[in-house]
């Protein structure tokens, strides 16, 4: 994916509420869509997410150099 663009999140409206999509995997197939409260509880655990990506996405790439 380095040579493609970047994919955009895109702002939308679901039953009257701001959303936001974010592509997943470079596609816009089947975005992550989510409102405010979700939004804010991300911000509010940034470290333990990326923390999480970060433990995890190494073990996923142990696994695959196994196949």
């Amino acid at each position: 994916m380095a040579d493609e663009a970047k994919k955009e999140a895109k702002i939308g409206e679901f039953k009257g509420n701001p959303v936001i999509s974010l592509p997943v995997g470079g596609s816009d197939r089947y975005p992550f869509t989510f409102g405010l409260s979700k939004a804010r509880a991300v911000i509010e655990f940034f470290d333990d997410i990326k923390k999480f990506v970060e433990e995890h996405e190494s073990k996923e790439s142990d696994s695959d150099s196994d196949n």
